[in-house]
């Protein structure tokens, strides 16, 4: 990595509640916030110091929800005042990411964005920037939008796929390709297809593009999300700042950017793919926990423990806890075993199951219990 790169502005979309991650993270307190992965920093630090290798404070912005804003700026004492935009309510990518590309093509008008969510893993660093450094040459030679696609390494079936073409010899980035699709999420036999056959990546929802392509991309597939938000910017720097976007923002479509911008640009020929390898996972749920948590080879424990002196007793059994009490929890003959202890609610689950815990959350808000989502 040669440094920072010209006129590149970061974005970092903060949102989500993660209810695969639940009790641990809550509406007020969601995942990017914690140390889930007990490294000694949160989601979001982790990825403000991934971003600080791309981009100085002054082109690294945050989006998140107005009731996140002061837990992000402790947690994050370098982010500037001005680079945090908070969002009434959420709206999911598409309007995040194009407020922020809004505000950012006002000052810069020949910038590179990059948006990266607050709330994922990347094992190599090194080889994220360096892959980053590609797309973002990519994205300033041509005037696509460029995604990073990663090298599957097992079929899953929670993550979208993108289906990749021909290799475009672009001379500062080498690697990438034509996109020829973006695909949902496949069941198990697709997935096994797509993950063996050397065309498809994961799509990880990273995006870098002129922000000048983004807008016309928006102007061009949702006209009305693209005319509010320029309703909200010509009222930024007003004192009808918060009148204004208090009343635009909540009619603007709920939607993605890969299903707003990304999937049309791609049937159209507007996408590049540059392949990423570098320990990626969203984190989704508690099976993505225990696996970035997997004891080192040699040690004894078959228990990983995440918190702040957590004491756990374990005979003969393999799992992760996550707890935020005093509590010790002691596992006795159990296999792949998540437990989760928090002051006010106790999970107990499996590895096998971690992507249900969503059915729970549900089942609490059925139950009227607020207090606890």
């Amino acid at each position: 990595m040669g440094g920072m790169i010209e006129n590149f502005h970061a974005v970092i979309p903060a949102g989500g509640s993660g209810t695969r991650l639940w009790p641990v993270s809550r509406t007020a307190r969601p995942k990017f916030l914690h140390d889930i992965l007990g490294t000694g920093s949160t989601l979001l630090q982790s990825t403000w110091a991934r971003t600080a290798e791309l981009a100085d404070p002054d082109r690294t912005w945050v989006v998140t929800g107005r009731g996140h804003v002061e837990a992000v700026r402790r947690q994050l004492p370098d982010l500037l005042r001005d680079r945090v935009v908070a969002e009434p309510s959420p709206k999911d990518s598409a309007a995040a990411i194009g407020l922020a590309a809004m505000l950012i093509h006002r000052e810069d008008p020949d910038a590179v964005i990059g948006s990266f969510s607050a709330d994922h893993s990347i094992t190599n660093t090194g080889e994220f920037l360096s892959v980053v450094e590609q797309a973002a040459a990519a994205a300033a030679a041509t005037g696509d939008i460029v995604t990073i696609g990663i090298t599957p390494t097992y079929p899953a079936t929670s993550y979208g796929y993108i289906e990749t073409g021909a290799l475009l010899r672009i001379a500062d980035a080498p690697t990438a390709r034509r996109a020829a699709e973006f695909v949902e999420k496949p069941d198990a036999a697709t997935a096994r297809t797509y993950a063996y056959s050397g065309r498809y990546r994961w799509n990880a929802g990273m995006f870098i593009m002129r922000a000048s392509v983004l807008l016309e991309l928006l102007e061009e597939q949702a006209p009305d999300l693209h005319a509010g938000l320029t309703r909200i910017v010509g009222a930024w720097d007003t004192e009808d700042r918060d009148a204004v976007q208090s009343e635009v923002w909540p009619t603007l479509e709920k939607k993605a950017i890969d299903y707003v911008v990304a999937e049309p640009a791609a049937a159209a020929g507007r996408v590049i793919v540059v392949p990423g390898d570098f320990g990626w996972d969203d984190v989704g749920d508690f099976d993505s926990v225990a696996k970035l948590r997997q004891p080192v080879p040699g040690e004894v424990r078959g228990v990983s423990a995440i918190g702040e002196d957590v004491e756990v007793v374990d005979v003969e059994s393999r799992g992760v806890v996550i707890s935020e009490t005093e509590r010790l929890v002691a596992l006795v003959g159990v296999e792949d075993l998540v437990v989760v202890d928090t002051d006010d609610a106790l999970l107990v689950t499996s590895r096998a199951y971690a992507q249900q815990v969503k059915q729970v959350v549900d089942r609490v808000k059925e139950a009227g219990r607020d207090d606890l989502l």
